[in-house]
């Protein structure tokens, strides 16, 4: 079963229907005080607090009673002996103006613990842009937003049945990869053994910006000469080490890609000009004759910008130069398929066992299984500040978008990491590298568990998992929009509203199915022998929150938003927890799985299954892990 408020909100909506045709109000004809477009219709449908009665309520009697001028009770109760009960309801009454929900506990477990975890494919792709740190140093805390975000939205939106594809924008070609190049010829100085290529450069790179105060021009004439040998692809294998440096520290945190665009690539594609052309074709891109952008190539943005001081946009300026967001929308072009020109190759195996592609100049122009770009939807990770150009982007891919009917380009924008307080800086050295933190994480990690159970036999992995999880969790929890200010302490909290209390949730469930699969039944068969007529109230509650899960990802995927998830892992953990520590009114525990009787045992048994499975699967499109033992 889905989330069971849909069904109500498409129960209650017919009866709606049923009641104004009974009335003489249909959709199209005149009602005593009002038309209604029940199709538009508000239809709240609220889960009831735990001290009152039924499950769910609805106080849709409200809004019609003001639209028809009738007495709300009336309609309430008029609706209650027209709704249609769905799957798992037992009863819909009218308590005054109030539609309550009474649950059938055992039809209602059944069908959620039945029910599939993952939607069914959509025939939809999503090109998911993320991380696209500069080569020329270590990946930092202020880049981990970026790269946790991406990873996890691509796994929400796998788990909501889209077919996805990762890219990660490799700017070879930039100021800072020159600057980190030329660094290590400026110094001449032989490469620590042991030390982490990036780890090294990024310790040089801070130093050239040092030795700039006293030797600007010669160190300005050398990065010059450095940026030129990266535009023609003499240097690709320097940043290509750079690169696989990088890459180690985003495997370690479980992140993958399918795809690393060069923006030498890109480049030498043409897209730019390629892009120019197709938005040249636009009634709204022109060159006026006079004003202040007489020669210059303009994009009309009023009809999809409306609002704006100035709706031109500089495409290309007066003297040639084409300006960085025009580049942007010819690339944008390919990704979501209306440009063709890179060529790919295989560049590393990931831990999955998946093959990383590259773009390549020696490549294929064909891969064998594999259609990159061609996306029905492209997401861009992002930091706020780049809420502009990324509208600019968006807005041109609009208006060459024809008649189709989805947004080509989303935008998740986020605000910065600040570290403890302050603004980071990679040319300052005001930075705090992900591979320093990781290993802090586990470290702390691996204290606590050696405390609480230090004959666990799995501490390192589980250490790891649980260290990682902080991290990742602490990151994404918090809305996108939401500065995060990193500070060890709560950035690797093992307590509160953190991925370990969701992991210890998991790992109780975990237990509780190890002594039912040795002492119960066998794996494989845990509902056979439930006797679903047995649950009540407390299991009834326990599967409501189960039951979210397909709605919380509909709306996470949709909203471009993982701290849904986070959210939702958290609350689940809690329904769980005060499932397993609820007492009755004599003060015993009146939820033990093992020791009840049989019949509802074995329903209680499939529900807690049912429960650690929706844990795992919130965790893992999250990008986290979920121990069996803690």
């Amino acid at each position: 079963m889905t989330d069971l408020v849909p069904a109500l909100q498409d129960a209650l909506r017919a009866a709606v229907r049923a009641f104004l045709t009974d009335r003489g109000a249909t959709e199209g004809g005149a009602a005593p005080g009002a038309a209604i477009d029940v199709g538009a219709l508000d239809i709240p449908v609220q889960s009831v607090p735990d001290d009152k009665p039924g499950d769910y309520g609805s106080p849709v009697a409200f809004g019609l009673a003001r639209a028809l001028r009738m007495n709300p009770a009336q309609i309430a109760a008029a609706l209650a002996t027209l709704v249609e009960l769905p799957e798992g309801v037992k009863r819909i009454e009218a308590v005054g103006p109030y539609l309550n929900v009474e649950l059938d506990p055992g039809s209602f477990v059944r069908s959620v613990v039945d029910a599939p975890l993952a939607a069914p494919p959509r025939r939809r792709k999503i090109v998911i842009e993320h991380t696209s740190v500069n080569p020329n140093k270590e990946a930092h805390v202020g880049h981990l937003r970026n790269i946790v975000l991406g990873d996890a939205l691509a796994r929400i939106e796998r788990a909501a049945g889209y077919e996805v594809e990762v890219q990660n924008y490799i700017d070879d070609t930039g100021r800072q990869a020159a600057e980190s190049i030329f660094a290590r010829r400026y110094f001449d100085e032989s490469e620590p053994e042991g030390r982490k290529y990036d780890h090294w450069l990024g310790e040089l790179y801070v130093r050239l910006g040092q030795a700039k105060e006293t030797d600007g021009e010669a160190i300005e004439a050398g990065v010059t000469e450095v940026m030129h040998a990266l535009e023609r692809g003499d240097l690709r294998g320097e940043v290509e080490r750079i690169l696989r440096a990088q890459l180690v520290t985003y495997g370690a945190l479980g992140v993958e890609y399918d795809l690393l665009v060069w923006e030498s690539d890109v480049v030498a594609a043409g897209f730019l000009r390629r892009g120019l052309e197709v938005l040249e074709a636009l009634p709204t891109v022109f060159r006026p004759t006079q004003g202040k952008f007489a020669g210059a190539l303009v994009m009309d943005v009023s009809a999809f910008m409306p609002g704006l001081e100035e709706p031109l946009v500089v495409l290309v300026r007066s003297d040639g130069n084409a300006m960085y967001v025009t580049k942007d929308i010819g690339y944008h072009l390919w990704k979501v398929g209306r440009l063709e020109g890179l060529r790919y190759a295989p560049f590393a195996v990931q831990a999955s066992g998946a093959t990383l592609w590259t773009s390549a100049p020696d490549g294929e122009s064909e891969v064998a299984g594999r259609t990159f770009a061609h996306g029905d939807q492209a997401v861009n990770v992002i930091d706020a500040r780049q809420v502009h150009p990324q509208t600019i982007v968006r807005t041109a891919l609009q208006m060459t978008a024809g008649d189709a009917d989805i947004e080509p380009l989303h935008h998740l924008a986020y605000e910065v990491v600040t570290l403890e307080g302050q603004a980071m800086s990679g040319r300052k050295g005001v930075t705090l590298a992900i591979d320093t933190v990781i290993e802090e994480a586990i470290r702390r990690a691996r204290a606590v568990v050696e405390e609480k159970n230090p004959e666990l036999a799995t501490i390192a992995d589980v250490a790891r998992a649980v260290g990682l999880g902080a991290l990742r969790f602490g990151m994404l929890k918090s809305e996108a929009r939401r500065v995060i200010d990193f500070r060890w302490e709560q950035a690797l909290s093992l307590a509160g509203d953190s991925a370990p209390y969701v992991q210890y949730a998991h790992a109780r469930a975990s237990s509780i199915l190890r002594a039912a699969a040795e002492t119960v039944v066998p794996e494989g068969s845990r509902t056979a022998g439930a006797d679903w007529s047995l649950l009540g109230p407390l299991e009834v509650r326990l599967a409501r929150e189960v039951a979210r899960w397909p709605s919380v990802l509909d709306a996470a995927a949709e909203a471009d938003a993982p701290h849904v998830v986070a959210q939702y892992a958290l609350d689940l953990a809690t329904a769980w927890n005060g499932y397993y520590n609820h007492r009755g009114p004599n003060g015993k525990p009146d939820t033990s799985v093992m020791r009840a009787e049989s019949g509802l045992r074995e329903a209680r048994i499939a529900l807690v299954g049912k429960v650690r499975a929706t844990l795992a699967f919130a965790l893992d499109s999250l990008g986290i892990e979920a121990p069996e033992q803690m």
